[in-house]
């Protein structure tokens, strides 16, 4: 698959860069409390929204997920805001095996999901809150895909770029991903630089005082 030239860049990141890179810039995009629910690889694509509600009144005209999937292309990733809820799924297995078979690299959710065993046999990844066996149905349905929706604390737009590894989720927006991805290139090659001295037996002081470790997300730096 032939990826923009932005995110093979992001795939040579990781959160941790990123995040970094963003606060270099005053920028918000760490989440926090979203995990990988197996040994998931790290992830990076643009976002495809989706947000979940409880069930009401309003029933559910048609299952949750579907229209992101089908919105989705190749190489993107869900963002499904769930409202950090632990008690209710929003993904399941068949919801994976859809993704997986569109392409779509992974999903990141701020809540629960189930069916974990199915999705890494699928070596589909899922981040989410947590994991539990109980059913979406009669408790939550899709509000509505590709709006502006709240993740973990971070605004989320369709076409935002979202990186997710081992440290978490970090969303950029896309109106400035350029200066971000530049800034944690940045980081990146710093913190190469202090890892070559203390592997050329440098003590880790000494390094880190030497290369600015502390004015590491201090611009132009």
């Amino acid at each position: 698959m032939n990826r923009e030239p932005i995110l093979e860049r992001l795939a040579k990141l990781d959160t941790c860069a990123v995040s970094d890179g963003m606060d270099r810039l005053g920028l918000r995009g760490a989440t926090f409390g979203v995990r990988p629910m197996w040994a998931c690889p790290k992830i990076v694509g643009r976002a495809v929204t989706m947000k979940i509600k409880p069930v009401g009144l309003e029933k559910p005209k048609q299952h949750l997920g579907t229209a992101a999937i089908v919105a989705a292309q190749a190489g993107d990733i869900i963002v499904v805001d769930n409202g950090g809820r632990p008690d209710s799924s929003c993904w399941g297995g068949l919801l994976s095996l859809a993704a997986k078979t569109k392409g779509i690299s992974g999903i990141v959710i701020d809540g629960a999901c189930r069916d974990i065993d199915e999705s890494r046999d699928l070596e589909f990844p899922v981040y989410a809150r947590g994991a539990l066996p109980m059913t979406a149905r009669n408790r939550v349905m899709q509000e509505s895909f590709n709006q502006e929706i709240q993740f973990a604390g971070v605004q989320v737009h369709p076409g935002d770029l979202v990186i997710a590894d081992g440290s978490g989720v970090v969303v950029i927006p896309r109106s400035q991903e350029e200066e971000v991805v530049k800034e944690a290139e940045a980081v990146t090659a710093t913190e190469a630089r202090m890892a070559d001295g203390i592997r050329q037996g440098m003590s880790v002081l000494e390094v880190l005082e030497k290369l600015g470790y502390e004015a590491m997300l201090t611009k132009d730096k």
